[in-house]
């Protein structure tokens, strides 16, 4: 897998999850990367372990001018973008009869608005590189509904749908838009979030969540950071070139079907 030694990288909730270890696998490919993310101790943290090829913003991905001034500073540091990721995101987990407008509201403007808000306002310089990718998280929860994340599931299935459009738009300009869609990873602070309530509400242990959910993959284990930061870097690699409005599973076979009835071992 080939990626450019001097590619020059935005993340969108870079200080933590996903986003931190793309940042760890660009700059060890010898990237720039660019942080944006609402926590400053996160961010602080990230910046220490990264080093000098790393620079932090503080910013809302909800809110339209903190995304331009961020993706301004980013290519005025950089002399240049060519590169974006979209990892910002977050969810609750509640009863329908029990989400709040707010509670809405913050998961679409995250995870949904807060995308096209970053590729609105990087596009014309991913444009410019002549190499320009986009690529961004979405999740199994994009493409099959799960109970009590009515607006995860929502703004997931958006995203996709989001990518798709934006591919089609920018394809004449080369750059290149995809997206993955992982399974929950027990690892990241989402995963934990979710692992914690399935331990709560099924009066189980999380040890035993993580057991049972490692079960019920084909591939007969629970997914790592380490396998969807892989699949970003592929669709940022050269050999990616030709792949766009990708929605690709990263789910060890979850997606595929199975035969009612009928029990395997």
């Amino acid at each position: 897998m080939t990626i450019a030694s001097n590619r020059k990288v935005l993340i969108t909730g870079g200080a933590s999850g996903f986003g931190l270890d793309i940042a760890r696998e660009m700059i060890s490919a010898g990237a720039k990367v660019a942080l944006v993310d609402n926590s400053v101790p996160n961010l602080a943290l990230a910046i220490k372990e990264l080093g000098s090829n790393a620079i932090s913003i503080e910013a809302d991905v909800r809110n339209q001018a903190e995304v331009i001034a961020a993706v301004e500073r980013v290519n005025k540091e950089f002399k240049g973008l060519d590169t974006l990721v979209i990892s910002a995101g977050v969810i609750h987990i509640k009863p329908m009869n029990e989400v709040s407008e707010a509670d809405w509201d913050l998961t679409l403007d995250v995870n949904l608005k807060g995308a096209f808000f970053a590729i609105q306002a990087a596009s014309k310089y991913l444009v410019d590189s002549g190499r320009g990718r986009i690529v961004a998280i979405s999740s199994d929860a994009g493409k099959r509904g799960y109970a009590q994340v009515q607006a995860y599931c929502a703004s997931k299935f958006g995203l996709i749908g989001l990518i798709e459009s934006c591919a089609i738009e920018l394809a004449p300009t080369q750059v290149t838009v995809n997206c993955v869609c992982p399974v929950g990873v027990p690892t990241t602070g989402m995963g934990q979030q979710v692992a914690n309530w399935k331990s709560q509400t099924g009066n189980i242990s999380v040890a035993q969540v993580k057991s049972a959910a490692a079960a019920a993959f084909p591939l007969g284990r629970n997914p790592t950071e380490a396998d969807v930061t892989k699949t970003i870097a592929f669709f940022i690699s050269d050999e990616a070139a030709f792949l766009t409005g990708c929605a690709l599973d990263v789910d060890g076979g979850a997606h595929l079907g199975y035969m009612p009835g009928v029990v395997t071992k």
